[in-house]
């Protein structure tokens, strides 16, 4: 499979994130065009009534990768989990919810670790978010991070971790706002409407649906996966071809047979 075509099998709110950090984190960084200053969440710069609102810089801070070893890692760990929720995660199992999702925690990146922490880059608290979402997803799975090996529910502490002695201290109270971000997207959209007796604040509007609709007016189907609501496992299954998968296509055939006769009969 050709890179091309690895980059085409993802699914689209995360091929799209990608696709648009590296190419606008590489240039910024290796070659300074743009300039990452233009780039940074300053509030002064987006709030002003001095001067033309510079809106750009509320989505690009989290399109802005870390520089040197944050130009591979930050978009690893964006396909990694992020493509992970998007095709398996039973929290996002209809059309749009993960874009929704996204959107969400972005927003309240945007304004704890924006306006409260004074963080200037959102990539890596979104990263942090991911990996909390994908850690409540699968608390049991055994994962490897750099040397270490853990429970995936540790996930986003050893992320902080790592942060705070390979960073700096600073840095990695930024980065905790995507825990904040998450935690809050579990409470309103999980344990309230499960638990509290609450009902979800967040929905999908009707309208991101269809983005995510065939033109036959059905729902993309998942190519890699079958997301099931509920404490149960997921089962993957290959993408359906002229075989289908590998489950569905024995079922299928003895279930055509009938119930059979002895010889003789």
């Amino acid at each position: 499979m050709s890179a091309m075509d690895m980059f085409w099998a993802m699914p689209p709110v995360t091929r799209t994130l990608i696709a648009a950090a590296v190419g606008l984190s590489w240039p910024a960084h290796l070659i300074n065009t743009p300039d990452p200053y233009y780039l940074y969440f300053l509030d002064y710069k987006v709030l002003t009534l001095k001067a033309f609102p510079e809106l750009w810089r509320l989505v690009t801070p989290f399109l802005l990768t870390g520089p040197k070893l944050g130009l591979i890692l930050d978009p690893y760990f964006l396909y990694q989990y992020g493509s992970e929720l998007e095709l398996r995660s039973s929290r996002f199992s209809d059309p749009g919810d993960f874009l929704v999702y996204m959107v969400f925690v972005s927003v309240v990146i945007l304004v704890v670790c924006g306006y409260f922490m004074g963080g200037i880059m959102f990539m890596s608290p979104l990263t942090l978010a991911l990996a909390y979402t994908y850690a409540q997803e699968n608390p049991q799975r055994q994962l490897s991070y750099f040397v270490v090996t853990f429970s995936a529910k540790y996930l986003p502490y050893c992320m902080l971790a790592m942060t705070f002695l390979m960073a700096s201290p600073e840095a990695a109270f930024v980065q905790s706002s995507g825990l904040i971000a998450a935690h809050m997207y579990e409470f309103l959209a999980k344990i309230w409407p499960e638990y509290g007796g609450g009902r979800s604040i967040i929905s999908t509007p009707v309208t991101v649906r269809r983005w995510f609709e065939t033109p036959g007016g059905t729902a993309a189907a998942r190519p890699y996966g079958t997301a099931i609501s509920g404490n149960t496992t997921t089962v993957p299954q290959r993408a359906t071809g002229s075989g289908g998968g590998w489950t569905s296509g024995a079922a299928g055939a003895w279930n055509a047979r009938g119930s059979g006769r002895r010889l003789g009969d």
